[in-house]
């Protein structure tokens, strides 16, 4: 099958979806993860906390969480397109847009999420990677993730491998929610190399059209040993 690049999908009408997370509130946000927000940024000492938040839409729960915490916090927003429904500049809460593929963060963080925004993405896995760098070292990564959508080359789903690999690494994964989490920052290697993005996979789990990203399995190999000496060879 074709398969999109991430340059071309952040064009694509199924990326631009307005129905997932372009106006979830903060409510929305602790049921889809199953956590409550504020309560994780309250529990971090003797400093603001930090959050990110993938592919945030409008970033309403973002001004909430805000307004909520005052100086307590800083938020930081990132969406590919700027329907921010935000005042201008608010206080402790920094709004970015960009695609996840290419941005990069200047600081850790110690809550990362993404409401149903990874669906859309072409590389999950090397998303997945990054994230567990830009985390502080007693950080929080949660986000709604399907496993499904990582495809292999012949276009079969990654399955039991794709898990295995995945808690490996020390990432969990629920199937029954659908959520991927991750506990404290750490260099995450997936053995997957990606070939592209299937923008015209159908629906999810969630009953919206998504993306399937498609990957060549990367088998780790033993490492080569050299053969010992034969008895008596000097």
């Amino acid at each position: 099958m074709p398969l999109t690049t991430d340059d071309n999908l952040d064009g694509s009408p199924i990326v631009a979806n307005t129905l997932m997370n372009r106006e979830r509130r903060l409510s929305s946000y602790n049921r889809e993860l199953g956590l409550d927000i504020l309560d994780v940024l309250r529990a971090v000492p003797n400093r603001p906390a930090r959050w990110l938040d993938l592919c945030c839409g409008t970033a309403i729960a973002l001004n909430e969480a805000a307004a909520r915490l005052g100086d307590d916090v800083e938020i930081v927003g990132v969406d590919l397109v700027d329907f921010f429904a935000c005042p201008p500049n608010p206080p402790r809460l920094q709004l970015v847009t960009a695609s996840v593929i290419t941005w990069r963060p200047g600081t850790t963080f110690d809550l990362i999420t993404s409401v149903h925004g990874l669906h859309y993405v072409g590389d999950k896995l090397g998303v997945l990677s990054r994230i567990a760098d830009w985390l502080t070292d007693d950080g929080l990564f949660v986000a709604n993730f399907d496993v499904h959508s990582i495809r292999q080359e012949n276009g079969t789903p990654a399955g039991r491998r794709l898990t295995t690999a995945l808690r490996g690494q020390g990432l969990a994964y629920d199937g029954r929610t659908h959520r991927i989490r991750l506990n404290g920052r750490r260099t995450v290697t997936l053995p997957y190399r990606y070939l592209g993005a299937d923008d015209q996979a159908g629906p999810n789990y969630t009953g919206q059209p998504a993306v399937n990203s498609h990957y060549t399995w990367l088998p780790t190999r033993p490492p080569i040993h050299a053969a010992p000496p034969a008895c008596g060879s000097r």
